[in-house]
Formats: C-alpha cells, sequence, structure tokens
C-alpha cells in the first residue's frame, strides 16, 4: 500500500503542533470537521468586517462596526461587583465609553493608560442616548496600527474558539504548505484566469473587501475546482478500473427485440432510441457495463431495460431484474410478461414467498439456463440461487441497493454487466457527484399517448366536492388512491389521520370498496391490500406514506394528496406520477389548509405549473438543499469543504471532463500533470484512489 508522501507531511500533523493551539483548542476544533493543518487551511471566512479609520463618531450611523483614534482618559472601576468597568475615551469631536464585563482592572490599566492614545475598533452603539463599545475587538498602539486589518475576515466558529485564536491558527497552517506542481488543465486556468494553488489559499484568507468572498471570485473557484477536480478523478479511476476488469461483449441478433417491438401498439421515443443505442454498444463491447437510466415517472425504462435484457438473451445469456418490494416485483413480472409475449423466452419471479418444491424447480431451472430473465427481490442474493450465465443485472430504484448489493449481484455471474434505473430525476450536479462513476442514460421525453395530469390546488373547506368528484369517477368504474397527511414528528398522529379517513370514506363507499396501507401493518397484509386495489376490488387506496414508486394501476386515474403543503416536491411529483398510466383523463387534487407560507406556495404552484420532473429536482434542490433532498443519513454524498454542489454544477461538469481526459491521455498518472493530480489526491484525502491506479 503506497503511504503519504514526505512533502504532505506537516499538512497532516496533529493541531497541536501549531502556535496557540493546545489539546483543549485541538478538541474544540473537532467539533468543526477541522483535525488537521491542512483542515485549516481549507475551512474559509464566511464573512468580513470592514475596519476603515474615521476621523470621529459623530454623526456616525449606529449601530455599527468603526475604527477610531481615541485618547483615554478616566478609569470608572465598578461601584460593586458584577458591574462593567468603564474608561472613558474620546477621538477628534466626542467622548464616549468603553465597557468591559469581568475584566482585570490592572490588564485594562496597561492596555489603555489615561493620557495615552490608541486605536481601537469595535461595534459602536447608542446606549441611554449615550455612545458606547463593548469589549472593543482590537485596542492596539499607533506604532501598531497595521495590525488592525481594513478589512477583517470573519471565519465560522465552534463554542468556545475565539475569532482571533482561528484566525492565528490558520495563518500558521498557511505556513506549512509545500511547493506544488499544477493538476489542472493550463489552458483551463489560462481562460479562467485563476490564480495558482498557492496564491488561491493567501487570496481566500486575506480578502480586501466583501466581494472578495463570493464563490465566483476566480480565487475561491479555482479552489472549489480542485476540490470537484479530485473528486471526479477518484471517480474516473473507479470508472477506469471497473471498465479494465475484463467483460464479456453480449451481442443479439435482433430477432427477439424485432419481434417485441413489432407488436408494441406505439413507437419508441427518441429518448428510447438514444438509450438504447448506448446501452447496447456497452453490452456489446469487452468492457464491463456500469449505467445509470434515469428516467422521469412513466417515461417508459421498463421496455428499455427488458430490450437490453433481451440482447443478451439472444447472445445465449440470462438477465435479472432486482425490485426493492414484491409488489414491485410482481408488478415488473406482469409488465414485463405482456410486452415480452412475442419473444416466447422463460421469465420467472423468485421473492421471500418461494419455497420448498416450487422455489427448488426455479433454482434448479435456472441453474440449467432454462429461465432466460429472472425478477425478484432480496431473495435473489441467497447462496442457491445460482445462474448458468448470467450477464445482465438491472436494478429499479438505485436508492435502496447500494454499492455492495450491486458487487454481490456481480459475483453471481461473470463480468455482470449492471444497469441502474431510477424514476427519481436528479439534478445534474447530484447526478455527478453522486454517480460520476457510472455512464449515465437519460430518458427526457414521455412514450405518445401519455395523457398530461390537472393538478388542482384545493383548500380544505371544499373537502364535501373532493369526494363528490371521487363518487362520480368510481362510478364511471375509475379508481382513486388518497395519501394522507404526513403528520410532523409522529408516525401515530399519521396513522390516526390515516385511519380516520379510512373509516370515513368506508362509511360513504362501503366496506368492500376501500382498502388502508401504512408503514406499521405486517408485509402480508399489505400486500394483500396492494393486491385487492391492483385487481380493481377496491377502488380507492388510503395510504400514509409515499405508495410505492413504480406501482402500475392503469385504471387508478385521481390521486388525492391531503395536507399537500407538508409534502416535499419530489414526493409529489412521484405521487401524482401513479396516476395519468390510463386512457382515462387523469387528475391529481392537492388539499391544503389555508393561508399557505411562501415555501408551500412555490411548491405547490410549480407542481402545478409544470409535469417536468427534471425542472421540479433542480427547483427541489434550490429550495431544500442537497442533504435533504436525498436524505442525509443515505445521501453518499461527498463532504466539500468549498465547493457547492448545489451551485457549482458547471464546475463539477467541468471536472468530470477534465478528469476522463487527462485518465485518457494518462491512466496511470505519470506526466508532470499526473504526478501532480496524485498529490492532488493525497491531499484531498482520496487515498483509496491511488491504490486504483497502482491496481491498475
Amino acid at each position: 500500500m503506497a503511504t503519504r508522501p514526505d512533502i504532505l507531511f506537516p499538512l497532516f500533523a496533529e493541531l497541536e503542533t501549531l502556535p496557540g493551539v493546545g489539546p483543549k483548542t485541538a478538541k474544540l476544533l473537532g467539533a468543526m470537521d477541522v483535525a488537521t493543518p491542512r483542515d485549516l487551511f481549507f475551512t474559509l471566512p464566511h464573512t468580513g468586517i470592514a475596519r476603515t479609520l474615521v476621523e470621529t463618531l459623530q454623526g456616525h450611523p449606529m449601530p455599527d462596526t468603526v475604527t477610531v483614534r481615541v485618547t483615554v482618559g478616566r478609569h470608572l472601576p465598578p461601584a460593586q461587583k458584577g458591574r462593567p468597568y468603564r474608561i472613558e475615551v474620546e477621538d477628534s469631536a466626542l467622548r464616549f465609553t468603553l465597557v468591559f464585563f469581568h475584566a482585570r482592572a490592572d490588564f485594562l490599566q496597561r492596555l489603555l493608560p489615561t493620557g495615552q492614545e490608541r486605536i481601537i475598533s469595535g461595534k459602536a452603539e447608542l446606549y441611554d442616548g449615550m455612545v458606547q463599545i463593548t469589549h472593543p475587538d482590537h485596542v492596539v498602539s499607533l506604532q501598531d496600527a497595521s495590525e488592525i486589518p481594513g478589512f477583517e475576515p470573519i471565519y465560522p466558529l465552534t463554542q468556545g474558539v475565539a475569532q482571533k485564536t482561528l484566525q492565528k491558527a490558520v495563518a500558521a497552517s498557511l505556513t506549512r504548505r509545500p511547493t506544488l506542481g499544477e493538476w489542472t488543465d493550463p489552458a483551463l486556468v489560462a481562460r479562467e484566469e485563476w490564480p495558482t494553488w498557492s496564491k488561491a489559499l493567501d487570496q481566500v484568507h486575506a480578502p480586501g473587501k466583501l466581494a472578495d468572498l463570493s464563490p465566483d471570485h476566480p480565487a475561491r473557484r479555482r479552489l472549489a475546482y480542485d476540490e470537484l477536480f479530485a473528486h471526479q478523478l477518484t471517480l474516473a479511476l473507479a470508472r477506469l478500473a471497473r471498465r479494465r476488469a475484463s467483460g464479456r461483449a453480449s451481442v443479439g441478433d435482433g430477432h427477439l427485440l424485432d419481434a417485441v417491438i413489432e407488436a408494441l401498439p406505439y413507437k419508441k421515443t427518441r429518448a428510447q432510441i438514444r438509450a438504447l443505442a448506448e446501452i447496447s454498444n456497452d453490452l456489446g463491447a469487452p468492457l464491463r457495463m456500469n449505467r445509470l437510466l434515469q428516467g422521469d415517472v412513466g417515461s417508459g425504462k421498463t421496455l428499455v431495460a427488458l430490450l437490453a435484457m433481451l440482447t443478451v438473451v439472444e447472445a445465449g445469456g440470462q438477465a435479472v431484474m432486482m425490485a426493492p418490494t414484491e409488489v414491485l416485483a410482481r408488478q415488473h413480472l406482469e409488465n414485463i410478461q405482456s410486452i415480452a409475449g412475442p419473444a416466447r423466452i422463460r421469465i420467472e419471479i423468485l421473492t421471500g414467498r418461494d419455497s420448498g418444491k416450487a422455489r427448488l424447480e426455479k433454482t434448479d431451472a435456472l441453474a440449467k439456463g432454462e429461465i432466460n430473465i429472472l425478477l425478484g427481490t432480496h431473495a435473489v442474493f441467497q447462496k442457491d440461487v445460482v445462474f448458468r450465465d448470467l450477464r445482465l443485472a438491472v436494478v429499479d430504484e438505485q436508492h435502496r441497493f447500494g454499492v455492495r448489493e450491486r458487487m454481490m449481484l456481480g459475483a453471481k455471474g461473470e463480468a455482470v454487466d449492471v444497469l441502474v434505473m431510477t424514476a427519481t430525476p436528479i439534478p445534474r450536479s447530484l447526478a455527478l457527484a453522486q454517480y460520476g462513476d457510472m455512464d449515465v442514460s437519460v430518458l427526457d421525453e414521455k412514450p405518445p399517448g401519455r395523457k398530461p395530469v390537472t393538478t388542482a390546488l384545493v383548500a380544505n373547506g371544499r373537502l364535501d366536492e373532493v369526494i363528490a368528484h371521487l363518487d362520480t369517477a368510481i362510478s364511471a368504474g375509475r379508481q382513486a388512491y388518497w395519501v394522507c397527511p404526513l403528520v410532523e414528528e409522529s408516525e401515530t398522529l399519521t396513522l390516526t389521520a390515516a385511519e380516520d379517513r379510512y373509516a370515513g370514506l368506508r362509511a360513504r363507499f362501503g366496506e368492500d370498496r376501500v382498502a388502508l396501507v401504512h408503514g406499521q401493518m405486517p408485509h402480508a397484509e399489505k400486500d394483500a391490500a396492494m393486491e385487492r386495489f391492483v385487481a380493481d376490488k377496491a377502488k380507492i387506496l388510503v395510504a400514509t406514506t409515499v405508495i410505492e414508486v413504480g406501482v402500475d394501476v392503469p385504471n387508478a386515474s385521481i390521486m388525492v394528496v391531503e395536507g399537500a403543503e407538508h409534502f416535499g416536491l419530489a414526493q409529489l411529483h412521484q405521487l401524482r406520477g401513479r396516476v395519468g398510466r390510463g386512457a382515462e383523463a387523469s387528475s391529481c387534487l392537492l388539499l391544503y389548509q389555508p393561508p399557505l407560507g411562501k415555501s408551500a406556495e412555490r411548491r405547490l404552484s410549480l407542481l402545478r405549473e409544470t409535469e417536468d420532473g427534471f425542472r421540479i429536482s433542480e427547483v427541489d434542490l434550490e429550495m431544500r438543499g442537497a442533504g435533504d433532498l436525498i436524505g442525509v443519513a443515505q445521501s453518499g454524498l461527498p463532504k466539500f469543504r468549498v465547493a457547492d454542489v448545489e451551485t457549482q454544477s458547471g464546475l463539477m461538469a467541468l471536472a468530470q471532463s477534465d478528469a476522463r481526459a487527462l485518465l485518457t491521455q494518462d491512466p496511470k498518472l505519470q506526466s508532470p500533470r499526473g504526478q501532480a493530480a496524485r498529490l492532488l489526491l493525497w491531499l484531498m484525502g482520496h487515498d483509496e484512489s491511488i491504490r486504483l491506479i497502482q491496481v491498475g
């Protein structure tokens, strides 16, 4: 295993090796995720204070941070314990007071001797009509005036660490910087007018004005880019290592695809044709595929996945499609069997429900290669599930399957190609940050014939009208979803709300016509309720949480979301995607309690305006931030100190193309720029990627 280069050692030393940082301060800085000198110089000031010298405070607007030359007057120690210590001072036109709490008299006598001149800087404010400065930030003699910066950077702090302590520690950490080569493309540096890495650090820690703290300042953009470039280089190395691992070319003769495509009642969209071409190229190459198929609700991902699976079947292999739940796996089975009929191949499902003789028959047929396509849940991972020749694994809904599960699937065959499908439109910047090691195909069109869904905002006071609308639709043979309010902080209240609504709707529409699904039900009961709805035995499905992504009931044409103001944009968009799947015109009714807050109004109005999931996801990212959008716990997002994934997607895309271009020219990173890039990877803590270069 490679070890960190000696030149970087001083940057990764303990914080206590810096002047002014003892064990206590080091521990407090740990709460800010600062453990080394290198972490310190990537902790940037978030604001600053102008400390330009003024002649007098007379007529100066209050409160304000001021810097002024004064003559020290009388010291007025407190008359009783707990009262402040006051010192009178005078500038060129005004007498005012400095106020100190819990300060020692001898210290203040030395700091501000009566009759002497000093320059002071701090926040001036009016108290009982008199000007005062409490605990000035700076007090210096005239000859030390240069110690007060004209513009002082202010750093984010943690409790117990003073601004001056952090400023000193940062300054000391900057002295540890070694001279490093240039890892960024010189043409890019010239075009963007970026400073060198070292100069950029100097500039961000010594801003001259507020504008210098902007993320668009060349020095800040440079450092953000370095961080994104190191991240994308790591992902590109992982991608390269995976592609180097020999794959198997699967090239079909087209007979199964042609049979299925000819029987389709509609034409493939341009996006489907493009995505299929990208996947076929990957399957036909002797490299392992690792591709993300990203498509909005109803964009036709299942057809693309099926045609990809048929390609490997034509080539003599097998395919598996994984779904996160049994309901979804069975739904895929129905959809795929209905489309794949003309191909006359064997398609089976394997879930936790299979047992005994029936299960043994399936696993036996799978091992002999008699089953061409297997659909399943986590049950597919079990040891006795063996394929004769697994070539393609399709994983539905990436956020339920981690990298570990993908690897376990890969181990089921020799050089298995992986296609991950997600129905959650991901903003470009997050897709690059999370899936940068994967190739991405996007389905950004809906198949012809999908009717738009009418979205309406309905105040709670009009509940009777909503129920009457439901009655009309059900009488005409339609079905409806009713999603109950997301009651903040309380699973119990959410459940109560759902049970109350369920009871009310059963009383109105009849016991057999309403089903209930909630998170605390046993799986079997939940599946049974879902199956009643899918089979059109229940006309209304009441649910607490998001109805399973992918649940497909073409006959359901109404989605009612109660308490819609409590749901996130992406959630509401996914819920709306459950309807509009059949021939009938569909509607989504968003019930809310007026008055709406500004943020809730923006969310609900956007949904009324557009069905474009990609536009919705970008606004969702802007409103909520990356961590909230994906869920911090399983976000998989890297932590950046300087870069901002939410606002710098252009910079992220630039870093990705630069990283991939560098590895195309210099896969072992041995050129002068490649060697500098290795140092950048060590500097940014991507130690694991150094191993990938060596393995390669």
